[in-house]
């Protein structure tokens, strides 16, 4: 009965791939009849239908997924401050940018469901099954182990198989094996899910069904790869911890500082002084969030994305910018990425043909003119005139088949003699002719050293007597050539840093040839030697990654295969960008830090990547390189800036509040700032950018560094301004020229921070002094300008702030303008300290 095989186990389906028919249809307890209709429902509720299943997340837990963590607790206590004490217009605008940030995180999750049904979309519909002991067709998610289907030209095999009847079946399965070549099937081989029917016609027997086939459990890596967060996450959670710590401590002081002072000091608390003590520490927690930081690097990216796809690349996610921009190491399938996937005609060997001409003619006359089979097309290409075959009529033609291993066609010439060719393997077609030890001894020589370069032989043989005897012509090569722009799209990756391997399902000689002419090193390791069979493949041990990170390229590789390159490449500290197109790519492309799905890719292979180029070739990837790299740049600066910026306004409020008792800022101050500094700095997406010439990936020491490095020059520079105007406020000369009060010097603070702001970030996105190139880009120029004039006018009429003097306002212009050289000058010195910019180095994954 069936239960004797779980074809479900992960041990059972190898017993059934590799055991004889008998054994596997008596464990299946089936027959060649098929099953009965009643058994079949019976193992259907058994075994579950045959389609991929998935984990179903709600929307609900994935939206709540974007309102917890560092930056989000910051956001949504603030806004339960402003509810307690009454602030609800604070409240509002805080929530607002709260889902705002949710809403977009959100959104681009909802696009990795799409690997899933790409890859669903990918099984066949239909198929023809045996029930009750005849033919019929039926929904394809029906079929059960140890159905008896048919499988005939242009049919989707529907599940796992094998071969029980029928002469031969070609079947391609390159999209799941990266095998360039349709697959003779005889009876007793396996058949996987997913791949298609080329030639022939056979009959099977189901072994697996669903997650349990190849496709399915290729399916299953793709929906457990790259679950983990992407750097550019990492990156922002490490800010947020770094700025929830802060915040806490000063805090601390804070609240610890204004009971002093009124229970031990002025000894006239009050619980009407806790709404006030609330109140400042509302203010400082407004100002220690980064609010709009998540949605400035998202609008950042996305308007990245739109360059890109100038570029003829589409991003899937956007977070996969920060990761290209970082990719040291790119992992590319063979066929049909680096190469053409087209074969053409090597050099030929000459036996008894006079010339090439009349080689390839024979071989050509030996192949199905108007076929699709790759290799007669092939063979039919390499002739110089195609005129030439018009004057031969094929009266025959008996295709290639395993058992034989050559095709053969009856031909008839102009002058109406009938001459037989064929060409085949090379040992068949030697076996099959009359021919002498040493020249056979030449032929088989010539076979090997074709091997060795990684090309096919194919052996071409001509009879005149009607198949009694052969006469053996040559050998003709067979080869898939590199794109033309391959080799030097190889270079320019290696010249922006990336180190090239290629992962192909093609045998080492193959891979390590063409490797070899395009420059990419010839040392491929076959991954069944690296990946042994019970070996988990999420967790490889030192000695394996090691051989992954040394070797030039992997051949003879599974999609379990490639998944564990990348991880290991991974686990070696490397950031992975895989390009494909086959669903065999799929689970590699999701798992890698950044997969790139090439032009003409598979719809599994376009929904796992979260780079698709529309271009053919791997061109377009080095432009979209740079183009990431410029995005990251843009990135980290703005992060610099804006950290270094709530640093400023997080330690001024502190200072002043526990030296001085006076709040600098109020909270529609704080909130406005917010507004001034985040809003226009958006255009830092079109800001002009060095080109950095090697990867550049978070290194969040240095970054925090930087950081705060400026933050504390800002504190000085804007404490420098409140001691200044605190003096002024106690001289009488200097109020008798131009009065000032506290509410006024409140303001004075906000023009200093709202155009302070802005300037420094002018000397923090330029490694080089802040008047030299590359100059800012006009749009952001833009906007830098028009919100100083907005800030100057907000408090040059009083607008939501307390009016304050022209004079005043030019006064402190003229002071920001000095620290501008003097922020400046100490930018380069710590540049000069790093000796490269912070983050060009090559720093540990963070």
């Amino acid at each position: 009965m069936v239960n004797k095989v779980d074809v479900k186990s992960q041990n059972a389906k190898p017993n059934l791939e590799k055991a004889d028919l008998a054994s596997v249809l008596s464990d299946l307890d089936t027959s060649n009849d098929g099953l009965a209709s009643k058994e079949a429902h019976t193992r259907l509720e058994k075994y579950g239908r045959n389609e991929l299943a998935d984990k179903k997340i709600s929307n609900f837990e994935r939206l709540f997924k974007y309102l917890w963590g560092p930056i989000p607790w910051m956001i949504e206590i603030a806004a339960i401050l402003s509810a307690l004490i009454g602030h609800w217009s604070d409240f509002c605008i805080i929530l607002v940018l709260l889902i705002y940030n949710a809403v977009s995180g959100f959104w681009q999750e909802r696009k990795a469901a799409d690997a899933l049904a790409a890859l669903k979309a990918g099984m066949a519909p239909k198929a023809v099954v045996k029930r009750d002991g005849k033919f019929a067709q039926i929904d394809a998610s029906e079929i059960v182990p140890g159905d008896i289907v048919r499988i005939k030209l242009g049919d989707v095999v529907p599940a796992d198989v094998r071969f029980t009847d029928g002469e031969y079946a070609s079947i391609d399965q390159a999209a799941l094996t990266g095998e360039s070549l349709p697959v003779a099937k005889k009876v007793g081989d396996v058949g996987y899910s997913g791949s298609i029917a080329k030639k022939g016609e056979m009959t099977a027997v189901v072994i697996a069904t669903g997650n349990d086939t190849f496709f399915g459990r290729t399916a299953s890596l793709v929906a457990d790869a790259g679950t983990g967060a992407s750097h550019s996450q990492k990156a922002v959670s490490h800010i947020g911890d770094f700025l929830i710590i802060l915040s806490l401590i000063l805090a601390f002081i804070l609240v610890g500082a204004e009971l002093y002072r009124d229970i031990v000091v002025e000894h006239s608390w009050q619980w009407a002084a806790a709404a006030d003590i609330l109140r400042t520490v509302l203010a400082l927690l407004i100002a220690s969030i980064p609010v709009a930081m998540p949605t400035v690097m998202t609008v950042t990216n996305a308007l990245g994305a739109m360059n890109l796809s100038k570029k003829k690349a589409i991003v899937s996610r956007l977070e996969a910018i920060e990761e290209l921009a970082g990719v040291d190491v790119l992992c590319s399938d063979k066929t049909g990425t680096l190469t053409k996937n087209q074969l053409s005609l090597g050099d030929p060997v000459l036996f008894a043909a006079k010339d090439a001409k009349e080689l390839v003619l024979a071989g050509s006359l030996a192949s199905l003119f108007d076929g699709d089979d790759p290799i007669d097309a092939a063979v039919v290409a390499g002739l110089k005139n195609h005129d030439e075959l018009a004057s031969f009529t094929q009266t025959k033609f008996v295709p290639f088949d395993p058992i034989s291993k050559r095709t053969e066609a009856l031909i008839t010439d102009g002058q109406g003699h009938e001459i037989s060719y064929t060409k085949g393997a090379p040992q068949v077609i030697l076996d099959l002719s009359d021919i002498d030890e040493n020249s056979k001894s030449k032929a088989q020589k010539a076979v090997d050293d074709l091997a060795s370069k990684g090309m096919r032989a194919l052996g071409v043989a001509r009879s005149e007597d009607k198949g009694k005897t052969w006469q053996f012509l040559g050998i003709l090569s067979l080869y898939d050539p590199p794109r033309d722009d391959s080799k030097e799209t190889i270079q320019r990756a290696m010249a922006h840093g990336l180190q090239v391997k290629m992962v192909t399902g093609d045998d080492v000689a193959i891979g390590n040839e063409i490797a070899g002419q395009l420059g990419m090193g010839s040392h491929l390791q076959a991954a069944s030697e690296l990946f042994k069979d019970g070996m988990d493949l999420s967790h490889l041990p030192e000695p394996v990654t090691a051989c992954v990170e040394k070797a030039d390229g992997f051949a003879r590789v599974f999609p379990e295969h490639k998944y564990a390159i990348v991880k290991a490449l991974q686990d070696r500290g490397h950031v992975v960008a895989m390009t494909g197109d086959g669903v065999n790519d799929a689970p590699a492309l999701k798992q890698a830090d950044c997969g790139v799905a090439v032009s003409g890719a598979t719809d599994a292979a376009r929904a796992a990547a979260a780079l698709i180029l529309t271009a053919p070739g791997l061109s377009t990837i080095i432009d979209a390189i740079e183009q990431a790299r410029q995005i990251f740049e843009r990135i980290v600066n703005y992060i610099v800036y804006r950290v270094a910026m709530t640093l400023d306004i997080m330690f001024v409020v502190v200072l002043a509040t526990v030296l001085f008792g006076f709040s600098p800022l109020t909270p529609i101050m704080i909130i406005m700032l917010a507004l001034l500094d985040d809003v226009p700095i958006m255009t830092i997406a079109y800001d002009n950018t060095n080109l950095p010439k090697a990867p550049v990936r978070w290194n969040m020491r240095r970054i925090l560094f930087g950081a705060s490095l400026m933050g504390v020059l800002s504190v000085v520079q804007t404490f420098g301004l409140l001691l200044v105007g605190m003096e002024w406020i106690d001289d009488q000369g200097l109020q008798a020229w131009i009065p000032l009060t506290q509410a006024q010097l409140q303001t004075v603070l906000f023009l200093q921070l709202a155009a302070g702001g802005h300037l420094l970030l002018l000397v923090i996105r330029s490694r080089g002094a802040f008047y030299t190139r590359p100059w800012p880009a006009r749009p952001l120029l833009i906007a830098v300008i028009g919100t100083q004039i907005l800030a100057v006018l907000l408090c040059g009429f009083g607008i939501f702030v307390e009016q304050i003097p022209w004079m005043i306002i030019l006064m402190v212009w003229a002071y920001m303008l000095v620290w501008i050289f003097i922020l400046d000058q100490v930018k380069l010195a710590m540049y000069r300290r790093l000796q490269r910019p912070h983050h060009h180095s090559q720093p540990r994954r963070t």
